[in-house]
């Protein structure tokens, strides 16, 4: 899935900011949302840079989906921007790809093909299948290593599979920042395997910045650039081990022995 926020304000300044990369940050700042007197976030301020994997775990309730869904402007949040800088382009707007959990949509009957034109292409696919656009989501499924997928059913793909379809629409075009939620879910462990194999690549090749959500915190050291425990508020932010010896992540989680 592939969205324009809206309501971001934007930065091409030639900033400090290093850490993966010097080219382009984005950059998350005051959030907070409340419903009432229920605070779901408070005082949210991080940044992510291209070419860098950070990763967001906490407990169940800990705001996580809800942030996301804030930085994709799904949800208004009481206060609080995001923020987009870069030294290599003077686009007015961050594009963001999103890999949902899981899809709230009937997708049954219609093809892989069909499923991804849907979303990229404006016109009507029951109408006419264009073999100009066929082409290009092959190329760019083989990009993700599932060409082979584009005829199959969307009700027959695996949880690896279906993943794989996700981030295929998610990623074109590439975009500045590619969100995940929590997409690992009811993949097996060889799927899980391939997919982090390839986003690495894709994180390595388009030099995209990456925000995940994940609770295999296996695969959160193997892979994370960077941590951030979330529980309401950012309670500890660095790498995986600074974060897991943490007295905060203690608190929660217990001592790791991974």
């Amino acid at each position: 899935m592939d969205t324009n926020t809206n309501n971001i304000s934007v930065s091409t300044s030639n900033g400090n900011d290093s850490h993966i990369c010097n080219f382009c940050c984005t950059r998350i700042t005051d959030i907070n949302l409340r419903y009432g007197s229920n605070v779901i976030l408070e005082n949210i301020n991080f940044h992510v840079h291209c070419g860098e994997l950070l990763t967001i775990i906490g407990p169940n309730g800990a705001g996580k989906t809800s942030l996301l869904k804030c930085i994709l402007n799904e949800i208004n949040s009481t206060s609080g921007h995001v923020s987009f800088k870069s030294k290599h382009t003077l686009k007015d707007k961050l594009t963001i790809g999103y890999v949902p959990q899981r899809l709230s949509i009937n997708t049954s009957s219609c093809s892989v093909f069909d499923f991804i034109a849907t979303y990229i292409s404006k016109a009507p696919i029951f109408l006419y299948k264009s073999s100009k656009l066929y082409s290009r989501i092959y190329s760019h499924l083989e990009e993700i290593g599932s060409a082979h997928l584009i005829n199959k059913k969307m009700s027959d793909l695996s949880g690896g599979e279906l993943q794989r379809v996700l981030l295929t629409v998610a990623t074109m075009p590439y975009p500045e920042l590619l969100i995940l939620d929590e997409f690992s879910s009811g993949i097996d462990l060889q799927g899980k395997e391939t997919f982090f194999n390839l986003l690495m690549d894709i994180k390595s090749k388009q030099d995209i910045a990456i925000i995940m959500v994940c609770h295999d915190f296996n695969y959160v050291k193997k892979y994370s650039d960077r941590v951030i425990l979330l529980n309401k508020t950012i309670l500890k932010e660095g790498s995986f081990n600074e974060v897991s010896n943490s007295s905060e992540f203690k608190s929660i989680f217990g001592s790791l022995s991974i």
